[in-house]
């Protein structure tokens, strides 16, 4: 079996789309279909099934995906240690949150590639339980979180340290009059939310249920700076890290409001598959992060299945 099989089989399922994996590859359209026909007849089974206009794997694409990740994941690994320039040059890839991307790892990321000049850096954007996906499928070579505690059986993940979570609004707020607010206090209140998905939404969500305090109207973005400029022109309240929004309160755009709750905290976490082999330069990024700026102690929550 060719192994362009596989990471053509991979790209498919990962936009879920014969057309917009070739434009990625670089291949004619026929040439992908040839190659996943190529491949269903290899194991005698239906890969892909059609919904509508788009495409989803069958049960038998999902376990093929499963071990894709992993014979990909060992073909690399051999070609890796296998080259004499492994241990100098190639690429990592990280995906990692919007805030962190933007506000915590540029001075991390300018360290690496002064001491690893030959190393490219791929840094791409999501959320946190598909980051962790991807590192678990060979998609990323480390994903930084920002979610609760929580370890997995195939995963390495290190505590970087407690990120500050605060909820803002325009200095003239009426909430911004209190000495201190409760969960209560935030009844019927317009909130301003990052995309489902976001551990911190999903956070100050159940803490509003349980205190009675409904959430009647809502507008939602994928941009933290889209949510931080809705915030500066009144049109609601949000939860964000207390690091994306340092300039915005020193300008005097938004306010933090007095308010905290116990079940109201994430962490930065820098995540790895347990079996992933590093060259030097993959060692050097893992110290950089777990030695500067955290604790670097590995995460020993429950063990949650994703």
């Amino acid at each position: 079996m060719d192994t362009r099989y596989l990471q053509t089989f991979r790209e498919v399922a990962k936009w879920q789309s014969f057309t917009r994996a070739a434009e990625v590859l670089g291949y004619a359209q026929s040439s992908v279909t040839t190659q996943i026909q190529n491949l269903e007849q290899e194991f005698g089974v239906t890969l892909f099934e059609r919904w509508g206009r788009k495409i989803k794997l069958t049960h038998a694409g999902e376990v093929l995906l499963d071990y894709c990740g992993q014979l990909l994941g060992l073909l690399d690994e051999a070609k890796m240690q296998l080259s004499e320039q492994s241990e100098m040059a190639g690429t990592i890839t990280i995906g990692t949150v919007e805030s962190l991307a933007a506000f915590y790892l540029p001075p991390y990321l300018q360290t690496f590639r002064r001491e690893q000049p030959q190393m490219k850096v791929l840094l791409t954007p999501g959320i946190c339980h598909e980051l962790r996906q991807g590192v678990k499928d060979g998609t990323y070579d480390f994903a930084v979180v920002l979610d609760w505690l929580q370890s997995h059986p195939d995963l390495d993940c290190v505590n970087l340290g407690e990120e500050k979570l605060v909820v803002i609004a325009t200095p003239e707020h009426p909430l911004t009059k209190k000495k201190l607010v409760k969960a209560e206090d935030f009844a019927g209140e317009q909130w301003i939310f990052p995309e489902a998905g976001c551990s911190y939404r999903a956070m100050i969500e159940s803490v509003l249920r349980d205190c009675g305090t409904g959430i009647e109207t809502s507008l939602e973005f994928g941009s933290l700076e889209a949510i931080k400029q809705c915030v500066a022109y009144g049109l609601g309240i949000a939860i964000v890290p207390m690091i994306a929004i340092t300039e915005e309160v020193e300008k005097g755009l938004v306010t933090v409001l007095p308010f905290s709750h116990p079940d109201i905290r994430v962490y930065r976490q820098l995540v790895y598959h347990k079996k992933k082999w590093m060259p030097r330069s993959m060692r050097y990024f893992l110290e950089l992060l777990s030695g500067k700026g955290g604790t670097g102690e590995k995460v020993n929550a429950k063990n949650t299945a994703e």
